[in-house]
């Protein structure tokens, strides 16, 4: 690979497992990330699904941190209208001053869940939308001090302890040009969800990056990074089936019939039809799943078709062992 590779995880809870145990996978996969020589680990934040146990992106974030050492930490992402500034940038303040240099605050701004949960959490007071979103990254960079005070509120009258002079490395996420735009005109990093958004159209929301970049007291250069599906596999059929439970999972998703992640046998026993099989195909074709040369092949060309700064891998597979192995591999 001729980029840094990183790794997202989703803290995947298995249909015979439980909270707890996904999480001890998470920590386990952090723990030899960090090892391995991977640049960041994240996690992202979703709410009510039975499938993923990341809806506390700060704390589970702590808990990595505290378990490895040299690698950065951060969210893949926060959800940002979900929440205050304020306390995001308290969270992540006390991140950085518990840890060093060492955190990443991604800000997503999709609610990454319905809109009933997504209202509950903020208690429909002041509920936030999307279009509030360029207001809120301003604010919170206000309450780290990175740009000046707002007049009356953010950093002056109101002000985040810790957070003020903690600031985390901060990235805006997306999946659109929306995000891309924003961040280049923003002067911040920019990594794109390939993972979930792939398509023809990826390299786009980079060039709509770069183009609207304008230099910033956070960022003088554009910096930017892919997120993409892999899975190692001895042979192209095996890493298809390998891939298949979290495909199933998806389609449950889509089909409003969240799951947690079934397990390699369930997948197996699953009626595939073939509209079901024509989607994980269709999937598949734009990520890196396959034998160790294809993962790679497909890595350095997303990059390259990107001029992305960096990748970040987001392993598949029903058990941690599975999602090991293709750390193991792609480090190697």
């Amino acid at each position: 690979m001729t980029v840094p590779l990183s790794v997202l995880d989703l803290a995947s809870v298995a249909a015979d497992g439980s909270h707890a145990q996904a999480l001890a996978g998470t920590l386990t996969v952090a723990r030899e990330a960090d090892l391995l020589g991977y640049r960041r680990f994240w996690v992202a934040e979703h709410h009510g699904m039975p499938g993923i146990a990341s809806s506390s992106p700060p704390v589970l974030i702590g808990a990595i941190a505290a378990a490895t050492e040299r690698i950065r930490v951060g969210s893949g992402g926060v959800m940002l209208p979900n929440h205050s500034s304020l306390v995001v940038a308290e969270q992540f303040g006390t991140l950085v001053a518990l840890h060093g240099d060492r955190i990443d605050l991604g800000l997503g701004r999709a609610a990454g869940t319905d809109p009933l949960v997504s209202a509950t959490i903020r208690r429909n007071v002041g509920i936030e939308t999307v279009d509030d979103f360029p207001q809120q990254v301003i604010e919170l960079l206000a309450y780290f001090g990175t740009i000046p005070a707002l007049a009356g509120g953010q950093g002056s009258r109101v002000m985040a302890v810790p957070g003020m002079g903690d600031s985390p490395e901060l990235w805006l996420l997306g999946s659109s040009d929306f995000s891309a735009r924003l961040a280049g005109m923003m002067g911040l990093s920019f990594a794109f969800a390939h993972h979930f958004a792939g398509g023809d159209q990826t390299p786009l929301a980079f060039e709509v990056y770069r183009d609207a970049f304008t230099p910033s007291v956070m960022l003088g250069e554009p910096h930017s990074m892919v997120a993409v599906t892999a899975l190692v596999a001895s042979s192209a059929e095996e890493a298809r089936q390998l891939a298949l439970p979290q495909a199933l999972q998806m389609i449950r998703l889509r089909s409003g019939l969240p799951t947690r992640v079934p397990s390699l046998e369930e997948t197996l026993a699953h009626p595939w039809t073939p509209a079901e099989n024509a989607f994980v195909d269709q999937r598949l074709e734009h990520q890196a799943i396959g034998t160790l040369e294809h993962v790679r092949g497909r890595i350095d060309a997303l990059a390259a078709s990107t001029l992305a700064d960096e990748v970040i891998i987001v392993p598949q597979g029903a058990t941690t062992d599975v999602r090991l192995s293709t750390l193991r591999a792609l480090a190697a």
